[in-house]
């Protein structure tokens, strides 16, 4: 049995508007101005505290821009506006690999378990995953917590697991838990940033993802 274990945002659901609008609302609530577009991406993929400690600093106010941050986007997401889609081609993917006997589903991610959960459930994958690991579990990533936990829970060993991500975190992740990390090029950071923190590849397109898969 093979593992697949995907991040979320940046890799399965294009969350950017909504993300980089929850933030400057955050920052406008504790009179800041809030980060660049990219900056504000940059740290997609780390739990809230340890991606605003990464905005504003160690002495900053981390715990107030985390409780403002979770408000605004619970308020935003419902907006049409701010529609958080699957990237092309990933929901079929996530089907057909969810119809192979001889792979199991996780997800790794730095959102909340009420988030994910949310998500799973619009979606209609309740019951696709076997693993899902998220900021209420584990350790944020780059630390292996996340990927320990799933393969446990799984029955896999880093030889027979992948993880799918579009972040430096998840593949740093990946190495320090001995998987294999795979890159996808339509997320938040760069292909040349994704190699250099251990990716074996990063591909293009959700068809290239699956024919590597295979």
């Amino acid at each position: 049995m093979k593992l697949v274990v995907f991040d979320v945002d940046g890799t399965l659901v294009d969350s950017q508007h909504l993300i980089v609008a929850a933030q400057a609302v955050a920052f406008g609530e504790v009179g800041l101005p809030a980060p660049e577009r990219r900056i504000a991406l940059s740290v997609v993929g780390l739990s809230l505290p340890q991606a605003f400690r990464r905005l504003v600093g160690d002495d900053g106010p981390v715990e107030e821009l985390s409780e403002c941050y979770k408000l605004a986007y619970n308020r935003l997401r419902i907006d049409p506006d701010y529609e958080e889609p699957l990237f092309p081609g990933m929901g079929a993917l996530v089907e057909r690999l969810h119809a192979r006997a001889d792979v199991a589903l996780g997800i790794a991610t730095g959102k909340s378990r009420r988030g994910v959960d949310r998500m799973l459930e619009h979606l209609g994958w309740t019951e696709w995953f076997v693993t899902t690991q998220t900021a209420d579990d584990a350790p944020s990533k780059p630390d292996p917590a996340m990927l320990a936990q799933a393969m446990e829970a799984a029955g896999t060993s880093p030889g027979t697991t992948v993880m799918v991500g579009d972040t430096t975190f998840d593949m740093a992740m990946a190495v320090a838990a001995g998987v294999a990390p795979i890159g996808v090029a339509w997320g938040y950071h760069r292909p040349g940033a994704l190699y250099g923190s251990g990716a074996v590849t990063v591909v293009e397109t959700a068809p290239a993802l699956e024919s590597l898969l295979a």
